[in-house]
């Protein structure tokens, strides 16, 4: 700050800008105004004239001056501070005496000393005194600190004392405990041992006191006293070395009884419940989780059936139902995740870092049976399929790689059928685009909404394909707003779903279909990654009976390679061999490429990941895992029985419900699922039917004796049964169904479900009489006099007596007389005499119901 403005000078000395700019003029520095500046020379020459000048003004005034002008007053404050000191029994005070030193000086100014100096020196003094009075503070500061670090260092080494004295006293008593048992154990030792020569000694002579009877013995005689004093009851009390042992043993337990006289039991009872964490794997027996709660396992047993769940000790439990259990009897619950290897699998496959290219798109097929999926693929691949489907209808997922002028495409064709619904919904979550094809003479149907739903809730967009439109009967207009209804609107009605017009059997409208594909390809932007290991989906899957199991994979990411380890749900192999979808052989696939595949241990579930594992034994180990979890949680799920469905099945008399057991057999795994979830859909309350197992390939030994065990009938869909298993089925006379056609089979258990449903009982009023008078007959009883009102009376009919509208009597008639004849049957508008049979409280006004019961066949 080499130079300031006045003003600022003044706010740093902290007087007046007045002032200063008055002293500065007194001093020959004059300043016009505040805003000039003053340097570092002005400041000092500032400096040495007002020293100058307050000295001369103190020396006039020591001039003027003759009466003493200061006079100086000190006064001392004694006071006194109780200090803690020691502790426990060494505890006490100590007091400090505290001397607080004031100095207060008064001076005498005259009255040519002008108000500034007073000012000045008021200033100066009032200074002074607080200075002072701090020292005197900081004084009793550092003496009050004195005294609590002396007071502090006395306290550690009295607790110091304190702690050597009582280690002392506890080594002085352990010496005393110590020399005590010694002394003890010294003094049992010479007892015993005084005892042992006293019983020496008195051995010796009952031994010198018999030594003469013995000598006058015989020899027999003496043989046998000798034995008798070897092995008698004399020789007790004389052998030393077995009471010596006895002693010791005594001495010892003695010795360990007076080590330790006042040892208190470890064990203390717990004040809180004991709350533990248990660890549940996927599945647990009751045992073991009984003991991970350190509780009996009978008292588990008795929770679950407090629940309504009757277990065994050895029963699993799948580990939702074990942490409920652990949570209800007050524990923590800590599931466990067995899978650390397909934790690591799965980890792996979604490493997928790398450069991403565009990929071509995956097209899925989807809409009502015959509405022309496949024939509108089959004109696209030049190629005849739906020719070779049974019955005309698509009853598997087809994959096809299709190379177009415009670009590649993989399609997807998806069955139509009500019963492929998981095949649908399958479709629809591989795919990126949906093709809805919409037949325009026949619009909307069940599995056209069907598949929208899926496409919508697989958040994939739709490409509506109105086909059929070469017939006389189609309707475009009609089909847009039956679509409207389902929100999938046109974008020339301002939507955003693009409707093409086309026709399978021309091919009108086929390259505006492949452009519009490719279209929403390019706004979707698909990529996939080249450069890692290969992931896709399985698509379908069969039991060849040359090649083994066989899937067709669609590849998402990577390159699939002949010689990879796959994994796929439960199932493992290395790829030996991979075919397009022409039946080509093929080294490697790359990203939307469907393929098929020889080599795995078995025929994986159609919607399985399929991962490439570099490590041919994890990939053995995680499938083997799999495999054992699958189990135990199906058998932990199927073995638990509640006592709500035991109470009704004995509510029900039990044995009410019919079982149709039926063992399928299918080509595919689509198709075993789509026919075992629509028979399964089948059964009622009368007829439940049960898969009792299902597989794919063709039907062998153990499936017929699986099925003669069960008395279950068999079906093949499009298998059929080799000659050892033909054999046993006309010996053993099992029900052996071929089909292939899916609703036939539906069809046919339909007509099975309806052979086993008891008969529906339906009663018929056919006649009614009111009673108009009742006569008493000694022979025949009460016998009514009725009007038949309405129908017709028979005797052999059952009736049912009703009063004021309630059935009061249900029975039969006795005797139907009309005036003195017996009759069988009595019309409407005659009187007739009615006996009722077991029943004499007939009153005049009731009515006689007359009914039949018919039996009618039921159906599902």
């Amino acid at each position: 700050m080499s130079e300031v403005t006045v003003k600022q000078f003044a706010d740093v000395v902290g007087i007046p800008v007045d002032r200063l700019m008055a002293q500065l003029g007194d001093a020959g520095l004059s300043k016009s105004h505040a805003d000039e500046t003053i340097n570092d020379e002005e400041k000092l020459e500032l400096l040495s004239f007002l020293r100058k000048s307050h000295g001369k003004q103190l020396d006039d005034a020591v001039q003027t001056i003759a009466e003493p002008k200061k006079i100086t007053l000190k006064r001392k404050t004694h006071s006194e501070i109780k200090v803690q000191t020691g502790t426990g029994r060494t505890a006490g005070t100590k007091t400090v005496a505290v001397e607080v030193r004031r100095k207060r000086t008064y001076v005498k100014r005259s009255s040519v000393v002008s108000d500034e100096q007073k000012r000045v020196e008021e200033e100066a003094v009032e200074r002074a005194l607080r200075d002072q009075t701090e020292a005197s503070l900081r004084e009793a500061e550092d003496a009050r600190r004195s005294v609590d670090e002396a007071t502090k260092v006395e306290r550690d080494l009295e607790e110091q004392r304190s702690r050597e004295e009582a280690a002392r006293l506890k080594a002085d008593e352990d010496a005393a405990r110590a020399a005590n048992i010694e002394k003890h154990l010294a003094e049992e030792a010479a007892r015993l041992k005084a005892e042992e020569e006293t019983r020496k000694k008195e051995a010796a002579e009952k031994e010198k006191a018999a030594a003469p009877a013995r000598k006058g013995r015989r020899g027999a005689a003496e043989t046998a006293d000798d034995r008798r004093g070897r092995y008698g009851r004399e020789e007790l009390h004389v052998s030393a070395d077995m009471a010596g042992k006895r002693k010791k043993k005594k001495t010892s337990h003695g010795r360990s009884v007076s080590v330790s006289p006042s040892d208190k039991h470890g064990f203390e009872r717990p004040t809180a419940p004991m709350v533990r964490e248990v660890a549940i794997p996927e599945t647990i027996s009751i045992a073991e989780l009984a003991q991970k709660m350190s509780i009996k396992a009978v008292d588990l047993i008795k929770a679950l059936m407090k629940a309504g769940t009757m277990v065994t000790i050895n029963q699993m439990l799948d580990q939702e139902t074990a942490s409920i259990l652990v949570e209800d009897m007050g524990h923590k619950v800590k599931l466990l995740k067995e899978n650390e290897l397909e934790d690591q699998v799965a980890l792996a496959d979604e490493a997928h870092q790398g450069e991403r290219v565009t990929r071509p798109p995956v097209v899925t097929i989807m809409g009502h049976v015959d509405h022309g999926k496949t024939s509108l693929l089959d004109y696209i691949r030049r190629a005849k399929v739906a020719a070779g489907e049974a019955g005309g209808i698509t009853q598997h997922i087809g994959a096809y790689h299709v190379e177009t002028p415009r670009g590649m495409i993989t399609f997807l064709d998806t069955p139509g059928h009500a019963a492929f619904t998981a095949m649908r919904a399958r479709g629809a979550q591989t795919t990126d685009i949906v093709i809805l094809v919409v037949a325009a003479d026949d619009g909307v149907m069940p599995q056209t909404e069907e598949a929208i739903q899926h496409a919508k809730a697989a958040g994939v967009p739709i490409v509506v394909a109105i086909n059929k439109i070469d017939k006389p009967e189609a309707d475009i207009d009609r089909v847009k707003n039956e679509l409207v209804k389902h929100a999938v609107i046109p974008e020339d009605w301002g939507g955003d779903t693009q409707f093409v017009p086309v026709s399978a059997k021309t091919g009108a409208g086929i390259d505006d279909l492949l452009e519009s594909i490719l279209l929403q390809a390019e706004v979707l932007e698909l990529t996939a990654v080249m450069d890692c290991p290969a992931n896709g989906v399985i698509i379908e899957s069969s039991l060849d009976r040359g090649r083994g199991p066989v899937a067709t994979v669609l590849v998402r990411n990577g390159v699939l390679k002949k010689g990879d380890v796959i994994l796929s749900g439960q199932e493992w192999g290395r790829v030996r061999a991979m075919f397009d979808e022409a039946g080509k052989p093929i080294q490697e696939a790359g990203p939307v490429m469907p393929v098929v595949v020889l080599g795995l241990s078995g025929t994986p579930n159609a919607g399985d990941d399929v991962v490439v594992v570099t490590d041919e034994r994890k990939a053995r180990e995680v499938a083997l895992f799999r495999q054992g979890k699958f189990r135990d949680v199906k058998l932990a799920k199927q073995s638990q029985v509640r006592l709500e469905d035991v109470f009704a099945h004995l509510g029900e008399g039990g044995g009410v419900t019919a079982d149709l057991n039926l063992v399928i057999k299918a080509d595919v795994q689509g198709s075993l699922e789509a026919l075992r979830d629509s028979l399964t859909k089948l059964s009622s309350d009368d007829v439940r039917v049960r898969v009792i197992a299902g597989g794919v390939g063709g039907i062998n030994e153990s499936d017929v004796n699986l099925a003669v065990a069960s008395k279950a009938i068999m079906v093949g869909f499009n298998v059929r049964a080799d000659a050892t298993a033909r054999r046993l089925v006309e010996d053993q006379g099992v029900d052996l169904h071929y089909y292939s056609v899916i609703y036939d089979v539906i069809d046919e258990v339909k007509k099975a479900i309806n052979g086993m449903l008891s008969p529906e009982i339906r009663e018929e009023i056919i006649g009614l009489a009111e009673v108009r008078d009742v006569f008493r007959s000694s022979k025949f009883g009460a016998i009514a006099g009725c009007m038949v009102v309405d129908g017709s009376v028979r005797r052999s009919a059952p009736i049912r007596v009703l009063r004021n509208n309630v059935v009061v009597f249900e029975g039969e008639l006795e005797s139907l007389r009309r005036h003195k004849d017996d009759v069988s049957e009595v019309r409407a508008g005659t009187e007739c005499g009615i006996g009722v049979k077991n029943y004499n409280d007939i009153q005049p006004r009731d009515q006689i119901e007359v009914f039949q019961r018919t039996e009618v066949a039921r159906t599902v």
